[in-house]
């Protein structure tokens, strides 16, 4: 079966009252940047509650792939289209009935199924209206194929039959990754490291439509060119759902190892996450994001217990902090992982700047008191080191 066209379903666009259309022109950009490379000819357009893709000299594989990327998307349903005739008609009932009995037959080769007939018909100029043609059409198809038996409650074929500007035939229903168009929802400053869980959160809060930067702290010669490339590769996991990312990579190793000189050791990866954070707001801000993003789980680490959290947060004071995975545990982290194709980047054996100085017994439950009292300590040099490591910072267009 030659399928010419894409019918698009989505969910939660289609509650957004009067500003649906600014969700469904989101939509539209996102599919048009997806496709744009993929090899084909495609025309994007939405009418009336629905998105189309119609398609030439197009591999099949490939589009359903681009367009599994594509958040906001909940179905994809590959489609025959049929064209109006040169007086604007659409067939007659026998002439739909015709074009179904043929679908019908491309697609499925083994007839011995159940089915069920559903028609919405949008042009009610149509002379049968939805509950009859349906009937007409299971009818006729029931002659043709004699293997096949009306189940109107549970089908293993649901036929769907729309009459609009044209008639699109359509019964697969391919899974989209759901959500919200990128860009629907504000930009934020993904904090990124090599690890399994930072990726999958600039995943989770791209699919509420989020556009994202991100920032990642190096810190050679501790670190490898190859533990920064991990990272690159990682954010292009990110870009292919999101478009290009600004990712900025922070040189960390002066801030680090002044810490490590100045303040206690139990404290470290609390009071250099404190930093980070504070060099994350401040680009932030002036990148014009709203929120920063983290892949922190309640108590995964001891950076991340409830009294951690609230000592790293505390430095944030101008935006939200967005956690997506606050509650998830790890199986449910490392699936996602999988299903973005980011985890076998993320588990390669490159170390990054958090993992270098971690103390043999890390403080669990720290005192926001008590932290700031040892952060004194780096009075006489680290705002210079902080100053000099934003106007360090190297900026990559991550582009897939």
């Amino acid at each position: 079966m030659q399928y010419h066209a894409f019918v698009i379903k989505y969910a939660e666009i289609g509650v957004k009252g009067k500003n649906r259309y600014i969700f469904e022109d989101a939509l539209v950009k996102q599919i048009k940047r997806v496709l744009s490379k993929c090899d084909g000819n495609f025309s994007i357009s939405k009418v009336a509650g629905r998105v189309y893709v119609e398609a030439e000299g197009f591999d099949f594989d490939e589009t359903v792939s681009a367009l599994q990327r594509v958040f906001g998307i909940t179905g994809i349903c590959p489609a025959v289209s049929v064209e109006r005739d040169g007086e604007n008609n659409l067939p007659d009932v026998n002439g739909v009935c015709q074009e179904v009995i043929k679908f019908v037959d491309g697609v499925y080769p083994d007839k011995n199924k159940t089915f069920k007939v559903k028609v919405r018909r949008v042009d009610k100029s149509y002379p049968l209206d939805s509950m009859e043609l349906a009937a007409e059409i299971g009818a006729q198809v029931l002659d043709a194929f004699s293997e096949m038996k009306v189940d109107v409650h549970n089908p293993d074929i649901l036929i769907n039959v729309e009459i609009r500007e044209k008639m699109n035939i359509f019964s697969e229903i391919i899974p989209g990754p759901g959500g919200m168009p990128i860009g629907t929802a504000g930009k934020a400053m993904l904090l990124l490291s090599g690890g399994i869980d930072s990726p999958v959160a600039g995943y989770m809060i791209a699919k509420r439509g989020v556009d994202l930067e991100a920032i990642y702290f190096n810190a050679p010669p501790y670190t490898s060119e190859k533990a920064k490339q991990k990272v690159v590769d990682l954010a292009g996991v990110i870009a292919k759902y999101t478009g290009s990312i600004k990712l900025h990579v922070i040189n960390f190793t002066d801030i680090q190892m002044y810490i490590y000189e100045k303040c206690p050791h139990d404290e470290l990866t609390i009071i250099m996450r404190r930093y980070m954070m504070k060099i994350a707001d401040k680009i932030a801000g002036e990148t014009g994001c709203m929120g920063l993003v983290t892949g922190e789980s309640i108590g995964q680490v001891a950076s991340q217990t409830m009294q951690s959290l609230m000592c790293t947060g505390e430095v944030v004071r101008d935006m939200p902090v967005y956690r997506p995975l606050i509650a998830f545990d790890k199986q449910d982290i490392v699936d996602i992982s999988q299903k973005i194709d980011a985890y076998e980047t993320s588990i390669l054996p490159y170390e990054d700047c958090c993992t270098i100085f971690v103390a043999k017994h890390p403080v669990t439950k720290p005192r926001l008191d008590i932290i700031e009292k040892h952060e004194e300590n780096l009075a006489e040099k680290i705002d210079e080191l902080f100053r000099i490591a934003i106007e360090t910072d190297e900026v990559i267009e991550i582009r897939k």
